[in-house]
């Protein structure tokens, strides 16, 4: 299963790194929607990164980044993941609070899946953003990828 996820990790980063490129070579056309949607994926995954092992100050949910420094965050984002799998059994449940002060308790591969999910559910949110600002979205199909 830590191959499976690891390979999840890899495709999602591949994509950020896409996406960064966009955000750097096309700031007048991408929007301010897609802006704060791709800011939000990255601290999500450093936010639940965090909660699992603790390495970094932690971001604000909606925080927003300089463009020059996104690619760097998933960078930094995906390696963190790497530790965690190369460290952490999958199976593991961990106590977090969410950022409503809310207590829950979730095993680190459930975890993990969440943030693949929600990584995608958001690049489809941007893709869309992307088409009605005439960016042509990446194919970010991960069968395409594999």
């Amino acid at each position: 299963m830590k191959q499976f996820f690891k390979e999840l990790f890899e495709y999602s980063h591949h994509f950020n790194q896409g996406l960064s490129d966009i955000f750097i070579d096309k700031p007048d056309k991408t929007s301010e929607k897609a802006v704060k949607l791709f800011n939000h994926l990255l601290n999500a995954h450093q936010i639940w990164n965090n909660r699992i092992n603790p390495e970094q100050p932690t971001f604000g949910v909606w925080e927003l980044h300089d463009t020059k420094d996104l690619k760097n965050i998933d960078k930094i984002n995906y390696e963190q993941t790497m530790q965690i799998l190369d460290k952490f059994d999958l199976n593991d449940n961990l106590s977090y609070t969410n950022t409503k002060g809310q207590v829950f308790n979730n095993s680190i591969q459930n975890i993990c899946f969440h943030v693949i999910n929600h990584s995608t559910y958001h690049r489809g949110q941007i893709a869309t953003e992307f088409k009605l600002h005439g960016i042509e979205p990446l194919v970010t199909d991960y069968i395409l990828y594999k």
